[in-house]
């Protein structure tokens, strides 16, 4: 495995934008754990499967409604969450420092005008001539924006045109892999001396009947009512709604301007275990990978880790048998927001973040064995906390968050 790479320069948290279904912002968050809110889950509107609702937003706040109009729901999500994000950094609105920010972007496809595929696809099962009759509708029923819709790095594109973020942009895809990239790639430019402020961050619908179709057929969807994340058997995942974005920054830059970080992103750490040889499941690959990171990353020394683990099947009782082994308090992000996918891993740092800044590690979730487990609540303040991502198909990655 890598070692993660040399830092030369510190990297600072200055600025994170949260929105889920807890609500939007730290401090919402933070006061819904410190009153014990259960988690806010929906187990009817999809039915069989569970999902993380979006809190109410008012996108209106961040987006005007012109540009809403061409936004599918996952971009919205991210480009509010973007404004969070530069908002608490203090850079919204002002184009000279907007100018020089780096975007990097972990982000999934569009999603479909479920309408028309229907209407096709009902057509088609009665149609004489069902290649002639595809052509036909695909020419005269998909928008010319379809295809477009379904690029991935429209979220930045967006965010650019909304927020005025002009530098540089990147866009990852992959699944909980591409958000960890992301970050990795954020952190160490601004530690080599080649950026001085980095937006990264994802974004999620997970109230979409496409991909609970699409996860449902591998078997890792979360049916009939919410179960913590590691429970045994492992539970599936519950898709959840959510955006998340962070301002990096170089202490140098982040002085300059006057701005109070929030925290320290120490180090990325991110891999990819051979869970598969020659069609043949590996047993244990993810268990190791991850614990050799959590090694390289000192885990052990840790106030706490948050768990960005996804509740599939396989990997997530991998990932509780390397976490058990550390007697370091522990809490799954998916309990409390559900699975977000690409945003997931940049959630779990944004919460990483507001510990080590309050102070205050949230409380376990008494149902879920491994958050249950010893010791139940840290012996101080947290100021080191890790957090880890096990990708429910592939990936796995673990970044350090500290107390300045």
């Amino acid at each position: 495995m890598p070692e993660a790479r040399p830092t030369r320069r510190e990297v600072w948290i200055t600025g994170v934008g949260l929105v889920s279904s807890l609500g939007e912002g730290l401090k919402a968050h933070a006061e819904a754990f410190a009153a014990g809110r259960a988690p806010v889950t929906d187990a009817e509107t999809f039915a069989p499967y569970v999902v993380h609702p979006l809190a109410k937003v008012s996108f209106d706040a961040q987006i005007p409604r012109r540009d809403q109009r061409q936004m599918e729901a996952w971009q919205r999500i991210g480009t509010y969450a973007a404004g969070l994000a530069l908002a608490a950094a203090g850079v919204a609105g002002k184009p000279d420092i907007l100018s020089t920010i780096d975007m990097i972007v972990a982000a999934g496809g569009g999603e479909r005008d479920f309408d028309v595929d229907a209407a096709i696809l009902n057509d088609l099962a009665t149609a004489s001539d069902p290649g002639e009759l595809l052509n036909t509708r695909l020419l005269s029923d998909i928008r010319p924006t379809l295809s477009l819709a379904q690029l991935s790095n429209l979220l930045a594109g967006n965010i650019s045109i909304v927020h005025g973020v002009t530098g540089s942009s990147r866009t990852f895809m992959g699944e909980e892999a591409a958000g960890v990239s992301a970050v990795d790639v954020a952190q160490a430019r601004i530690a080599a001396g080649q950026s001085e402020i980095a937006l990264v961050g994802g974004s999620n619908n997970g109230e979409r009947e496409d991909t609970l179709l699409l996860n449902d057929l591998d078997g890792l969807c979360m049916k009939g009512e919410f179960r913590p994340v590691f429970s045994d058997p492992a539970p599936g995942f519950a898709a959840g709604s959510l955006g998340a974005f962070l301002v990096l920054e170089s202490p140098e830059h982040a002085k300059a301007r006057g701005a109070t970080p929030l925290a320290r992103l120490e180090g990325i750490w991110c891999d990819r275990a051979r869970r598969v040889v020659k069609g043949e499941a590996v047993p244990g690959a993810v268990e190791a990978m991850l614990a050799t990171m959590l090694a390289a990353a000192k885990a052990e020394t840790a106030d706490a880790i948050l768990s960005c683990a996804t509740g599939a099947p396989g990997v997530t009782t991998e990932e509780a048998a390397a976490l058990k082994r550390l007697a370091v308090p522990v809490r799954a992000v998916a309990n409390r927001l559900g699975h977000g996918s690409e945003a997931q891993f940049i959630a779990g740092l944004a919460l990483a973040a507001m510990a080590v800044a309050d102070g205050t590690l949230f409380a376990p979730l008494a149902a879920d064995p491994v958050e249950a487990a010893y010791p139940a609540t840290p012996e101080r303040p947290p100021e080191r906390v890790v957090v880890t991502s096990v990708g429910h198909w592939r990936g796995e990655g673990l970044g350090v968050v500290e107390k300045i």
